[in-house]
């Protein structure tokens, strides 16, 4: 596939990955780069909302919900488990928030959105077999969905100037590493491409 774009039509979702205030200036993860990135999340929410699925990570209940390495994670913030958190940080960014409905919501508590059935199981039932990702962090989350999703056997293209990352470092590797190591099964091009291509009924 490389940097070509896959046909983009009716079997295309947009997923964006955890653009949440958690991660935003009131958050305890702040993502600067979120602002800059936030219109074109926009525009490709905006190009068809019931084609677009918003991902939410969820902390766990308390420190002693988490398991294994999320323990020792949670150990270094224990600020962001949901007995400490202000709830209302887990919420999408107020500019997205409205999509939803017709955008679906799903939540998880992992870097993911393919570690639970559900997302693949929705996709499947839309006879889905792209996926445009947009959101945070590139390097984190969003790295973690594109590849989940490869394993899912979806074509995957990556919106460049739609994801964003606390690290510009790890930002541009991952952009790199998309293009030179998955450029097979990821595309990766600027939001205003993608929605030339994108064709919807």
């Amino acid at each position: 596939m490389g940097d070509k774009l896959p046909n983009l039509a009716t079997s295309t979702v947009h997923l964006c990955v955890d653009m949440q205030r958690l991660f935003g200036p009131e958050g305890p993860w702040l993502t600067p780069w979120m602002a800059r990135v936030l219109p074109q999340c926009i525009a490709l929410a905006d190009h068809c909302p019931s084609a677009t699925i918003f991902t939410r990570f969820i902390t766990p209940a308390t420190l002693d919900h988490a398991v294994g390495a999320w323990r020792d994670f949670y150990c270094r913030w224990p600020q962001t488990t949901r007995d400490r958190l202000d709830p209302g940080l887990l919420d999408l960014v107020p500019e997205l928030a409205g999509y939803a409905p017709p955008a679906h919501v799903f939540d998880k508590p992992v870097y993911s959105a393919f570690a639970s059935r559900r997302v693949v199981t929705h996709l499947r039932q839309r006879a889905v077999d792209t996926v445009i990702l947009s959101g945070a962090e590139t390097d984190v989350c969003v790295l973690s969905t594109a590849l989940g999703a490869v394993d899912h056997g979806f074509k995957v293209v990556i919106a460049t100037d739609a994801v964003c990352s606390y690290s510009d470092e790890g930002h541009d590797a991952l952009l790199g590493l998309f293009r030179q190591r998955f450029s097979q099964q990821i595309a990766v091009a600027p939001t205003d491409e993608i929605l030339e291509r994108w064709r919807v009924s």
